[in-house]
């Protein structure tokens, strides 16, 4: 899925909170946005999702105009992870893995009888997606257990299981490698890294950890106080010295 923003602008009364903001992600490419903290990563990140209507500029899909809404995600092909991971702890890592895939609701007598035959078959297909995304993230001995007897670094890739069993066209990653150690974060960043060939989807990717954020994309924006102020390829960006004040703060 190609995806471009073009002079998105956001404000929460008098505070603006995203200023003519573009960026665009190709088809099957990893994009990363850093910037210190407040720089507007998570608002982007709303708006995308429809969370937050922007005020100002326009989006696009595949070259048609885009007006997502939050419970049309999945079917729009878009998937998204949150801070933190969101898993239910009640429930087993398959089972977080399956809610990634919730069916469309039916409507009407007939749908509904329809839905009843057809509702075991479907169970099986997003059961075995689930477990063959959970094999693939190396999470497949941990299938029946629950996520809060497992480490931090496990229970980021079943929140990142959840989002590709829905089968995303574009993933939206919300700092998944938070409160990782480096080596965990190289290990994951391997796994987003080749998404693009596995999956054939794109990524977006909002991430503090700068070092793996210049391993994993291919191009990289960079957000302060809600204006792009640099973009480019890691090694363009590594070398900016707009960048180095802003999100370093250095001069």
């Amino acid at each position: 899925m190609a995806l471009v923003l073009s002079g998105i602008g956001v404000t929460y009364g008098a505070v603006v909170a995203l200023d003519d903001v573009s960026l665009s992600v190709p088809d099957r490419a990893i994009v990363g946005v850093i910037g210190p903290n407040g720089a507007g990563k998570t608002t982007l990140f709303n708006v995308v999702c429809g969370v937050v209507p922007p005020r100002t500029g326009t989006m696009t899909r595949d070259g048609e105009p885009f007006h997502p809404r939050p419970h049309q995600l999945i079917a729009l092909g878009i998937a998204r992870t949150l801070q933190g991971g969101g898993l239910f702890d009640s429930m087993t890592v398959l089972e977080n893995a399956m809610a990634g895939a919730r069916p469309p609701a039916r409507t009407g007598l007939g749908r509904a009888l329809l839905g009843l035959r057809r509702a075991a078959g479907e169970e099986r297909d997003v059961r075995e997606r689930a477990r063959t995304v959970l094999d693939e993230v190396g999470l497949g001995r941990y299938a029946r257990d629950r996520p809060p007897t497992l480490p931090q670094a496990l229970r980021r890739k079943v929140a990142l299981a959840r989002a590709l069993v829905s089968q995303p066209r574009l993933l939206l990653l919300d700092e998944p490698a938070g409160g990782l150690s480096a080596e965990e974060a190289d290990e994951l960043g391997a796994l987003i890294a080749g998404l693009p060939r596995r999956r054939g989807c794109s990524v977006l990717l909002v991430e503090h950890r700068v070092d793996v954020v210049m391993r994993v994309c291919q191009e990289i924006v960079v957000l302060d106080l809600g204006r792009v102020i640099a973009r480019g390829t890691p090694d363009q960006i590594r070398d900016d010295p707009a960048v180095t004040a802003a999100y370093f703060g250095t001069d």
